[in-house]
């Protein structure tokens, strides 16, 4: 039985600015918003859940008012703080359910699949805390004082999200004071004594940063939408 699982999106740091350029988590994707689409996301894959976003306290009012243009599903809006962590803290506040798990999520990711959130959900279920990570394709190599080095690929993951906890866990985990080596949730897991266990994550779960994965990101909703609509009507076989 699927536990109850509440989603915290984390939506830009304060330093985000909503003069000038839009911020990327408001930018329009298709003609809507990429934290609508977002918060649409997990509203209908997660029935029910509560969710919390996570803006830069200077956009919060802003959203509010651009957001009344679309319809999107029920979340509330916490400001956010100076780092990714205090950001998350600030969520995990907000809080007004009791779920038993909670999944961290890039407000900047709008790909990610049902499945792929359900298998991260099942995995969380079973072990307390998982994470999305797919295999490189690239080579690397690591720098230092005296140049650099290959590094074996096959050891490496690509850290995604949804990150998804145990809320106790999670909840503990964030009492801890801030350090810098917390790049994201399931480092701050880690840092409490906990083993984080990785899922089969997505190559098209893109995290929306530049002009060029905003391209990509346009590209990859029109290949969705022409798959839609040859689910929704597939041609008939040829009969002679």
């Amino acid at each position: 039985m699927e536990r109850r699982t509440a989603v915290i999106l984390v939506a830009g740091g304060s330093g985000t600015r909503c003069g000038g350029g839009l911020p990327k988590q408001f930018r329009l994707l298709g003609n809507r918003p990429v934290l609508a689409r977002t918060i649409d996301l997990f509203a209908s894959t997660l029935r029910g859940a509560e969710i919390v976003v996570v803006l830069p306290a200077r956009c919060i009012d802003f959203w509010r008012d651009f957001s009344a243009r679309f319809e999107v599903s029920a979340h509330t809006t916490v400001a956010g703080g100076e780092e990714r962590f205090h950001s998350v803290k600030n969520g995990l506040a907000a809080l007004r359910t009791d779920p038993e798990l909670i999944a961290v999520h890039d407000a900047v990711r709008p790909f990610a699949t049902p499945e792929m959130i359900r298998r991260v959900i099942a995995e969380a279920e079973s072990t307390g805390a998982a994470i999305p990570a797919i295999a490189p394709v690239d080579s690397f190599r690591e720098t230092d004082s005296a140049g650099s080095h290959s590094i074996e690929r096959n050891r490496l993951r690509i850290v995604q999200t949804p990150q998804v906890f145990r809320a106790d866990w999670l909840a503990e985990a964030y009492r801890a004071a801030f350090d810098p080596r917390f790049t994201d949730d399931a480092s701050v897991i880690e840092a409490a004594g906990h083993r984080v266990r990785l899922a089969e994550g997505e190559r098209t779960n893109l995290k929306l940063t530049t002009s060029e994965d905003f391209a990509l990101a346009e590209a990859l909703l029109a290949i969705r939408a022409d798959r839609e609509a040859d689910e929704a009507h597939p041609q008939r076989p040829d009969t002679e």
